[in-house]
């Protein structure tokens, strides 16, 4: 099949939001708001959105208990994937996945380059994958980043990629 004919497949998402932050609260959480407003503007649907502290552990825990959930299609992280001591989603997550998808990475550098900080793109750390059937994004937590990432990247393909990932899923 070919990616015209994936893309005319498409399907309502259902989505978990996590945000990585020790100092946001799901009310002052912009970037994880922006998210889901942008979801919802492509025809998806918010399974949950949490607010989670910058660690390993809280990262892991809550991406494990997002993929057991029969009602999430994908995990989107915002937050924590700088380059301070506490920015951690990028080492919590990457060793959880077990498919990655280097293209999302590098393009979103590339996009970021191109379009919104120059060559501060190089400080930019952005992943997905899949772990089990679902499919995992982890993007910088600024609003332009989930912007750029959504409106770019995760959008245009996240129905291609979960049917992608769960085609050969007998539920």
């Amino acid at each position: 099949m070919s990616v015209i004919e994936h893309k005319k497949n498409s399907r309502v998402v259902s989505c978990m939001i996590i945000t990585v932050s020790d100092s946001r609260t799901l009310y002052t959480d912009k970037s994880g708001q922006l998210m889901e407003q942008l979801l919802i503007d492509a025809n998806h649907k918010i399974a949950g959105r949490n607010v989670v502290h910058d660690d390993i552990a809280s990262i892991r825990n809550a991406v494990v208990s997002a993929t057991l959930m029969s009602d999430v299609d994908a995990v989107l992280i915002n937050g924590g994937t700088g380059m301070a001591g506490r920015d951690v989603t990028i080492e919590a997550v990457e060793p959880m996945l077990e498919k990655e998808m280097p293209g999302f990475g590098e393009i979103f550098r590339m996009l970021s380059y191109q379009k919104d900080i120059g060559s501060a793109a190089i400080l930019s750390r952005a992943i997905a994958g899949i772990r089990g059937f679902t499919p995992i994004f982890a993007v910088p937590g600024s609003s332009g980043a989930v912007k750029l990432a959504m409106n770019e990247l995760i959008i245009p393909e996240l129905t291609h990629i979960v049917n992608e990932a769960t085609k050969d899923h007998k539920a």
